[in-house]
Formats: C-alpha cells, sequence, structure tokens
C-alpha cells in the first residue's frame, strides 16, 4: 500500500543540517509525524545510533544519544538502512510494509515504492542516496500544501525538490 499522492520530497548531500530543514518544515506548519527521512548509514546521526548502549559508562555521551533517539522517534519515520528504522506513524508504517509477508527492507528501493515512487524513481533514488544522500519527504493531508512543502526544502538546498503529484504527472504524459 503507498503513501498518498499528497507528498512533496528533497533530496540532499549527506552533509546537510536535517535539524535546520525539520525546523524550517515546522515553521511552514508541518508536523513531525509528517515527516519521513532516509539516511545514509554513512551519515553521523546513523553513527550514533548503530553505537548506542544501554550500557554505555560515559552518561554525557549517553544523555546526548538518549536525547536523539528521543528526537528521532518523534518524526513519522527515519530509516537508516543496515542500521535501524523508527516508525511512529501508522501511515507510514502501513507504507513500508509493502505486503505482511515481505516487508520493505530498511531504505531500499522498495521502501520507496511503498511512499508512492514509481519502481524506475525508487531505483535511481536508491542509488543516489547510497552513502552520499539524505531524503526527506513530507506527506500532506491536504494537497494544496505540497507545493509549499517543495519550496521550503528547495529553500533549505534541496539538490532536487518536486511532488508525488508533479512526478505522477510528467509520468502520465510520457
Amino acid at each position: 500500500m503507498a503513501m498518498s499522492a499528497a507528498a512533496a520530497y528533497g533530496l540532499y548531500s549527506q552533509d546537510v543540517a536535517v535539524s535546520d530543514i525539520v525546523r524550517n518544515l515546522n515553521q511552514a506548519g508541518f508536523e513531525n509525524e509528517d515527516i519521513c527521512m532516509m539516511l545514509p548509514a554513512a551519515h553521523p546521526i546513523a553513527s550514533i545510533v548503530r553505537d548506542a548502549s544501554l550500557f554505555n559508562s560515559e552518561k554525557g555521551a549517553s544523555a546526548v544519544t538518549a536525547e536523539l533517539i528521543g528526537w528521532l522517534s518523534e518524526f513519522g519515520a527515519v530509516l537508516i538502512p543496515s542500521v535501524g528504522f523508527f516508525i511512529r506513524s501508522q501511515a507510514f508504517f502501513r507504507a513500508l510494509m509493502v505486503t505482511d509477508d515481505a516487508p520493505a527492507l530498511c531504505g531500499n528501493a522498495r521502501t520507496l515504492v511503498g511512499l508512492g515512487f514509481s519502481e524506475e524513481e525508487a531505483e535511481r533514488f536508491e542509488d543516489q542516496l547510497g552513502d552520499f544522500g539524505v531524503l526527506v519527504y513530507v506527506s500532506c493531508a491536504e494537497g494544496t500544501k505540497t507545493q509549499w512543502a517543495r519550496e521550503v526544502l528547495r529553500h533549505m538546498g534541496a539538490q532536487e525538490s518536486a511532488t508525488l503529484e508533479d512526478r505522477m504527472c510528467v509520468a502520465a504524459t510520457a
């Protein structure tokens, strides 16, 4: 089951300040639960999550890790291939579970198809995201807000930004 077509996305380089993008989306009226992020396994956030341990003896490091994991848990979904995922939103959960017996693997092309991208786009994005890209996806309850979300993502330096509606129109005319 794919997400609704009312969504916008932005592709960024790995060194983007994800917290700044989220802050700008929040200020523009988008809730954390409507945001899905895919981070590469080489991203600094992924390293912190991967190295997280309940038994870490450094209390300062444990507090920072706990704060980061709490922050990630506020989003609709955060996917980090080969590291793990956080899913808060039932809509994202349903979209990312491609079938009951074959859930999408964390951060692969099937995950992107579940979000509403075409097979071709999903494969292209999977290659682009690889070890160096970040995808920020914003689900919009109101289709009219998708252009606004796209503009916020573009303003925050997205190398590529569009709405899924834009993509569907292009695919329909091809």
